[in-house]
């Protein structure tokens, strides 16, 4: 998830390079149909690699009446995949192999698919930290690919022997200034290390596909720019000439920090048409409040940080109605590349902080309330088809 952005970058654009967004045809308004004739978006999921914790923590969702374990609720909901976050040593408790290991399992067992997603740090990695785990600090950049190329094999045989194949791996985490820096940093000095980063990305990728798994999972490469045309253009062009081979692409959107509903549509577009690859919004989420859970400040709490609360207010309702609209966006997508979503942390309710000892920012962005009932929007996001009279 994007907190912060690296020097010389904005939320619209790579270093002055953003491109104007037309207009026509694509006003939020627009892609706000309540039609149930909306084709489905076949990835439907959710990140929810907080849930080990919140279930240590006591906390119990609860849907349709009944509580039940998260993937159960999300698999009733009409969901079908989630994703799962590895670092490689966090703090006690927080999201390691092993806990993608035993989510991983829970998952398969109820029907989903899981994507599995790499960060290459020990903590939090996203465009403004991509700091290199500590015990690999120290290698030169040919030792530090080789240490990827393995870690990454390592995770995928690990996750296939204990019973949890992942169908699809991210090699990093919003890689948009690159990643395990500072040798796979892109935006260090004035002159970028593209070079440096895509040797990093080429060795987690040569990871996934020489595993020794019985069906190879897909490669997706990860930014932040869902809502930035000319900042996705950027990366991907680049790594795209620089011999990255990669299967899908996967973006980070989250309207109050990269825009209007119509700005993502308008990027899924001319992406599809310039790479021809399959187009997955990886992390997503809309507020059901402006009130806070917990004693740490939300990241969202005032109405003039969201683009369109005119048409979907910080409620319940409007929170729904955001994913109504969202779920459109991909039946406009050319030749079928407008894959769907997952939304993230949706179980992120309050109960376990970021870090230890802190606070939930996010508390107001889930699909439950502070006490673990499933809002409507569980419902909007993830069902398989429109029912009359559905929220």
């Amino acid at each position: 998830m994007t907190q912060n952005m690296p020097t010389g970058w904005t939320r619209r654009g790579v270093l002055g390079s953003a491109l104007a967004i037309p207009a026509a045809g694509l006003a939020s308004r627009a892609v706000a149909s309540t039609s149930p004739r909306h084709p489905v978006p076949a990835v439907r999921g959710a990140d929810i690699s907080f849930t080990l914790q919140l279930e240590r923590a006591g906390v119990q969702f609860r849907h349709r009446g009944r509580t039940a374990p998260i993937e159960r609720i999300l698999r009733s909901a009409g969901a079908n995949w989630v994703r799962l976050r590895v670092w490689t040593d966090p703090p006690a408790g927080y999201s390691t192999l092993e806990s993608a290991v035993l989510l991983g399992r829970r998952a398969k067992r109820a029907g989903l698919k899981v994507l599995l997603d790499l960060h290459y740090s020990d903590f939090w990695a996203d465009p403004a930290h991509q700091t290199a785990p500590a015990a690999w600090q120290g290698q030169d950049l040919t030792q530090l690919g080789e240490t990827v190329r393995d870690y990454t094999r390592h995770c995928v045989e690990t996750m296939a022997s204990a019973g949890a194949p992942v169908d699809m791996v991210q090699v990093g985490n919003e890689i948009t200034a690159g990643m395990l820096w500072p040798l796979g940093q892109i935006y260090a000095t004035e002159t970028p290390n593209w070079d440096g980063f895509v040797s990093l990305l080429k060795a987690g990728i040569t990871g996934v596909r020489s595993a020794r798994v019985h069906r190879r999972p897909a490669v997706m490469v990860h930014i932040d720019r869902g809502g930035d045309n000319g900042g996705a253009r950027w990366f991907y062009d680049h790594v795209l000439e620089r011999g990255v081979e990669f299967d899908h692409i996967g973006l980070s959107y989250y309207p109050f920090w990269h825009g209007p509903l119509d700005a993502l549509q308008a990027n899924l577009i001319d992406l599809a048409g310039a790479y021809s690859k399959p187009l997955t919004v990886v992390e997503t989420a809309y507020p059901w409040t402006l009130e806070n859970g917990d004693d740490l400040e939300n990241h969202i709490d005032v109405m003039s940080e969201l683009p369109d609360a005119d048409m979907w207010p910080p409620t319940p309702a409007g929170q729904a109605a955001y994913f109504r609209a969202l779920r459109a966006v991909f039946a406009q997508v050319p030749d079928g590349l407008g894959r769907g979503f997952f939304t993230w942390e949706p179980e992120w309710v309050p109960g376990v902080g970021w870090a230890p000892g802190e606070g939930n920012p996010n508390d107001n962005l889930t699909l439950f309330d502070f006490g673990g009932r499933a809002l409507p929007a569980l419902d909007v996001a993830y069902t398989p088809a429109r029912r009359p009279g559905s929220v």
